[in-house]
């Protein structure tokens, strides 16, 4: 289920017996529930507009699920030795690039992380 972009899970909770929901691919944590498909739907659309009230609310960006769709420009040069690369490696330049991104994403991450820990150090 999707509204305004964002999407949710459904999950069927037993013992209260009422359906309970997540929004989905955002750090932010958005939950909600109904006692019926309908009423799902209606407090779904209510905690995304709730949501993104609440960011303008505190001066903040709410964010967005990322589509998985990326247009980049890139020099004539890169784009030939991406290419390449991909040929080499046996994949298409989407899976190329997705690969290549993937892992400095990871990279990123993880010098981030250290950086964290390096400051939270205590001082001998």
């Amino acid at each position: 289920m999707s509204y305004k972009g964002y999407t949710t899970n459904m999950i069927f909770d037993t013992e209260d017996k009422i359906i309970v929901g997540r929004v989905l691919d955002v750090d932010d944590i958005i939950t909600f529930h109904g006692g019926s498909v309908s009423e799902f739907e209606t407090t779904f659309h209510a905690a995304v507009d709730d949501y993104i009230s609440a960011c303008k609310q505190l001066s903040s960006v709410p964010e967005k699920p990322a589509s998985g769709k990326l247009m980049l420009r890139v020099a004539p040069t890169v784009h030939a030795a991406a290419l390449k690369a991909a040929t080499r490696s046996g994949v298409s330049l989407n899976k190329w690039a997705e690969q290549a991104i993937s892992s400095a994403s990871r990279k990123s991450a993880g010098q981030r992380q250290s950086r964290v820990q390096t400051r939270t150090q205590p001082c001998a």
